[in-house]
């Protein structure tokens, strides 16, 4: 049984046939979810999830760097809050975004910082983005690392430089159909063998990432947890791995990652 440690099930796609969504998911082997908190309002939607489907649905509850500029005094308190909730795994999706600067840089430093500082406090891991920032993302994770529970580099899709500067802080890395673009991912396909068996997970980043080898291709171009299954597969053939040696290791990483029932 798999564990997608990153679905975005809050989003409006999912809002007309989210039982479908995970019945689908459970019949594809998919046993338990992650679900995204990456603002205020989704991390509110997230545990409300959460609490719908115990031990099915977990949660995490932050900001993403996308929405830092409307991070302050209150929205940092309601995360707090929110930590409070068991079915609450983790801080995050928080972190820097550098490629698309939806928020500015010096508001992505100070909500991720303030986020790290709240991990620190409540002892639970980060769920962690990083695109184009990496100098940032780590000199502040260093700042923290030595009192951080654990940290997971979620939808990594970065250069082998990068992934040894987490693997050497002892991070986790979360993998998903990027992977699986002939095109983008190529990459990956080589580094993801170095990353250890009990540091890797996996994940869809679903409804995004949907990935480009399907066949048959769904016309709706919606990812779906699902597709789990697929991701895995292509992981470990890359990894020259038993199929079922990868799930069995990633579902055990993501269980240890996020403390689950």
């Amino acid at each position: 049984m798999l564990i997608d440690i990153g679905a975005n099930l809050t989003h409006s796609s999912f809002q007309n046939d989210l039982d479908d969504v995970l019945a689908r998911a459970r019949a594809n082997g998919v046993a338990q979810l992650i679900v995204t908190g990456a603002d205020a309002q989704g991390s509110r939607d997230a545990l409300t999830l959460a609490r719908k489907h115990p031990s099915v649905l977990y949660a995490t509850a932050g900001m993403h760097p996308h929405h830092a500029k409307d991070f302050h005094g209150e929205t940092e308190a309601l995360l707090a809050e929110l930590q409070t909730h068991k079915e609450v795994v983790a801080v995050g999706e928080t972190g820097l975004d550098y490629n698309r600067n939806f928020s500015p840089r010096d508001a992505q430093l100070f909500a991720f910082e303030r986020q790290l500082g709240l991990a620190v406090d409540c002892g639970k891991p980060a769920f962690l983005h990083q695109r184009d920032a990496h100098a940032d993302f780590i000199s502040c994770l260093d700042n923290v690392r030595d009192r951080i529970k654990r940290a997971v580099v979620h939808c990594f899709t970065g250069e082998k430089k990068e992934l040894f500067d987490y693997l050497d802080r002892d991070f986790y890395i979360g993998i998903t159909g990027w992977i699986c673009d002939e095109r983008r991912g190529a990459h990956l396909r080589e580094v993801v063998k170095s990353i250890p068996a009990d540091r890797l997970m996996l994940e869809t980043d679903a409804p995004y990432l949907l990935p480009r080898d399907l066949k048959p291709m769904p016309s709706h171009r919606r990812n779906e947890p699902m597709y789990l299954p697929h991701i895995c597969a292509e992981v470990a053939r890359n990894r020259d791995e038993d199929n079922a040696v990868t799930a069995a290791n990633a579902t055990a990483a993501a269980r240890r990652f996020f403390d689950l029932d």
